[in-house]
């Protein structure tokens, strides 16, 4: 059986995905971490962000499709955060059974608080990089998230 081969681009993006990995996985620890002391984890500090992040109160699949995520997984987050008291569910005219996930002043400190934890962290994080090689990866990524989701709304079609 003949392997396909990759070309020079394919293996220098198989590097940089391999890397993606295990920074997400560094970075979702550190996360982790930073925001232990407030009762947060990595995830549950993603969701708060998505709900400050959107425009007007969303249901739970909104958020999800937001993060790229599961929404089985984002639920199981926030029925936990409502359960302490840092989100809240109001009725969605729109959808008698999809309510809307609203940032509680628990919540609101919650997430202001990790915030001001993150700054400095990724201001440390940060330095010795250019602003202008980290637009450049930043390009790369949204550019490849693109095509994969792209690719996989072709198929679902």
């Amino acid at each position: 059986m003949k392997r396909a081969k990759r070309t020079p681009e394919g293996d220098a993006l198989t590097d940089l995905v391999l890397d993606l990995f295990r920074l997400d996985s560094v970075f979702l620890t550190a996360g982790d971490r930073l925001v232990a002391p407030l009762g947060l984890t990595s995830a549950r500090w993603q969701v708060l962000g998505a709900i400050v992040s959107a425009e007007r109160p969303q249901p739970v699949a909104w958020l999800a499709r937001d993060l790229g995520g599961n929404r089985q997984n984002v639920q199981r987050i926030i029925n936990d955060l409502h359960r302490e008291g840092l989100v809240s569910f109001e009725v969605n005219p729109h959808h008698r059974r999809a309510q809307l996930v609203v940032l509680t002043k628990n919540g609101q400190r919650a997430f202001e608080a990790a915030m001001e934890l993150q700054a400095p962290w990724i201001n440390d994080l940060s330095e010795g990089l250019s602003v202008k090689d980290i637009r450049i990866v930043h390009r790369v990524i949204t550019a490849l998230r693109d095509k994969l989701e792209g690719s996989r709304e072709d198929k679902s079609a």
